[in-house]
């Protein structure tokens, strides 16, 4: 096994990481020695850590820029019911993307989108004026194919959304549980409700949504498939709830990134996260392992607490340029308290 350390010093001390590379598991471990007091947050992007600065990084002492930000108070005291919003989500009707988006914004015009993608596309070209989609689940883990498209678009983080996941088993009406063979769900729907549906006796198959395999089962009127999907899928498609909260884990919480066009600066706090990512579109480095040179590139995103305005912020990403070589402020957002 072998062991990179990077640490990124400022006069607080802001973070240090420990990367650790193991040659079957080539995604690294990190661990957070050290965090700043609660404040808002940001989320950075580290790319390609080394260990000695660029030359041509003679800028690093200049303050890092960033587009003109809307403030908190525009924002908020303008959509805080969010009226006349238009939010899309991927899924269809019923998704829980749907619901973290009506409880971003209450009042909003939900707008599905068939992938995720498609929902950062139609923020930035003014189809709609935000986006609401998952990152991570705190059973599944990171959503890995929406931290690439945070890098590969150029929306910002401008606040987020922890949703508590509740599956039920749907079917017709007049369909028994004794009735069913099998049940549709998105992969992770299944694998979060594993235990229950072998209990049952179901064989299970995945499609890209929960609630398109409601809209299916309600479409086709099939009476020996359920579907794992939300007690709202059910209402939409008139379906029956034959078993509710059938997930194995209670504490079953996805968290969501609200998007926009336009940055803010809020004053709330947030916790810490570190995401780790294999670098695209380079090859990966041989090495000599006599010269400590590094096998991988990869790109950190990073969560923590700070305020914008503050100058051991900006001392901070100063410092983290020196040691990467690519380096963006995704967004500065208010953490969600709550959970629903």
């Amino acid at each position: 096994m072998a062991t990179a350390t990077s640490i990124v010093r400022s006069p607080a001390a802001l973070l240090s990481a420990k990367v650790t590379v193991s040659d079957h598991k080539p995604t690294p471990t990190v661990q957070i020695s050290r965090f700043p007091s609660k404040r808002s947050c940001f989320t950075a992007l580290l790319s390609s850590l080394h260990d000695n600065n660029n030359d041509d990084d003679n800028n690093n002492n200049n303050v890092i820029s960033h587009p003109k930000p809307l403030s908190s108070s525009q924002l908020f005291n303008s959509v805080s019911n969010g009226s006349r919003l238009r939010v899309a989500y991927q899924g269809v009707r019923g998704a829980y993307s749907e619901a973290a988006a009506e409880k971003a914004y209450p009042n909003c015009e939900a707008v599905p989108c068939d992938q995720f993608d498609s929902a950062f596309q139609a923020v930035e070209k003014w189809l709609v004026d935000r986006a609401v989609l998952p990152i991570e689940n705190s059973l599944g883990g990171s959503i890995h194919r929406n931290y690439d498209l945070l890098l590969r678009h150029s929306l910002h983080i401008v606040g987020e959304v922890k949703l508590a996941v509740q599956h039920c088993l749907l079917a017709n009406h007049g369909v028994q549980l004794e009735d069913l063979s099998r049940v549709l769900s998105h992969p992770q729907a299944l694998a979060q409700c594993e235990n229950t549906l072998t209990k049952i006796g179901l064989s299970r198959e995945a499609v890209d949504d929960t609630a398109l395999a409601a809209k299916h089962v309600a479409l086709h009127k099939l009476k020996d498939t359920g579907a794992v999907a939300s007690s709202s899928a059910a209402k939409i498609y008139g379906l029956n709830i034959l078993a509710q909260d059938i997930q194995d884990d209670c504490d079953n919480v996805t968290r969501f990134l609200i998007l926009a066009r336009e940055p803010i600066i809020p004053g709330i706090q947030n916790p810490f996260k570190i995401e780790s990512r294999p670098l695209r579109n380079q090859p990966l480095r041989a090495a000599d392992d006599n010269n400590g040179s590094k096998y991988f590139d990869y790109l950190f995103y990073v969560d923590f607490e700070a305020s914008m305005a503050e100058e051991r912020a900006q001392n901070a990403l100063r410092h983290l340029k020196e040691f990467a070589t690519f380096l963006r402020v995704l967004g500065s957002y208010p953490v969600d308290t709550t959970m629903m």
